[in-house]
This record gives structure tokens, sequence and C-alpha cells, in this order.
């Protein structure tokens, strides 16, 4: 399996998980659904049906987080185009609406980026125009202490927790690639 896996430039991290396992095992107990969607992709180059329905299952797993109906309906289609209910070009028609969003979500990430900026440089002003601006700036770095404090508090625990999630969301679209892409089909022998 190491073999092959050098041959088509797996990442490191899947190279040294794989070691000396078999492809059998590999397959079984792989606990990424990204690098079992990659294999696939190079190995079956000719069964975009079934990636792309793999694939819109593994997305489905963070429906709850999509808030453009576009991306929704880019899920629904990848699923579709898998079982056979629409053809590839109405599948791209759809990728073409979800890159769209992927655009929109960038330039709504900016501007939550320059808000806490403008945020920041508000809070700085109206502590510089305070008469009492010396009481204000000591005050100010036992409160920034403060919250810097809780700030990382939070930062570490919401770090945690995505680790955590993100480790649970590789296994699930493991199992999830595993569901719809048996053994069987893959051309690994």
């Amino acid at each position: 399996m190491k073999e092959l896996l050098m041959k088509l430039n797996a990442c490191p991290k899947a190279m040294e998980w794989v070691g000396n396992k078999s492809w059998e095992e590999c397959y079984a107990t792989c606990h990424r659904g990204d690098w079992l969607l990659w294999l696939f992709k190079r190995t079956n180059p000719d069964d975009l049906r079934l990636l792309t329905l793999a694939k819109g299952h593994c997305a489905n797993t963070v429906r709850h987080l999509m808030k453009d109906e576009r991306s929704l309906k880019a899920v629904d289609a990848a699923i579709a185009f898998g079982e056979g209910k629409i053809s590839r070009e109405e599948l791209n028609t759809s990728a073409a609406a979800y890159a769209a969003d992927a655009a929109y979500a960038a330039s709504d990430a900016d501007a939550a980026y320059a808000a806490s900026d403008a945020f920041a440089a508000a809070a700085a002003a109206y502590a510089a125009s305070d008469a009492f601006a010396a009481y204000a700036a000591y005050a100010a770095s036992d409160a920034f202490a403060a919250d810097a404090a809780a700030a990382y508090v939070a930062y570490a625990a919401s770090a945690a927790a995505y680790a955590a999630a993100k480790k649970e969301n590789q296994q699930l679209t493991a199992d999830i690639c595993r569901k719809y892409l048996p053994i069987e089909v893959w051309n690994i022998k």
C-alpha cells in the first residue's frame, strides 16, 4: 500500500499512518474521509458519480453550518448527481452557485475582521478623550489583562472543541466513504 501512496504523492501524515498496513486494513481503519476521497479520486478516476455521492454526503455533515441556500442546494445537487437523478450540467450549475457563495462568505469574514478593528479603534478613541486618561489607562490595563486572560481561556477551550469536532467529523466522513465507496469498487488490489 505504501508504494501506491508514494507513487500518488500522498501527504507525509498519510504515509506515516499507513506504515506497513495492507489495503484492506487501511480501508477498514482509516479515520479520515478526506484521505479516502483523495485516494478514490486517484484510483477510480472514471467513477465521478460515486465520488460525488460520497463527497455530497460528507459535505452534508456540516449542513447545519451552511447559511446560504446555494450551499445547501449544491450539496443536494451533489447527492442527486451521485444517485443519477440529475445531469452533470445541472451539477456544474450548482457548483458555480457554491463557488459564488464561498466568495460571499470570504467577504463576510473580511467585513467581520474590519468591524473588530473599527471597534478597537473606537474604544481607543473613547479612552483617549476621557478627562481622566491616566486613571482610565490604569483601569483599562487591569481590564485588558483580565479580558486577555479570559480570551485566552475561551480561545483554548474553543480550539480544543474545534480539534475534537474536526477529529469526530473526519471519522464520520471516513465512515460515510466506506458506506458509499465499498471496498469492492476500488481499483486497488
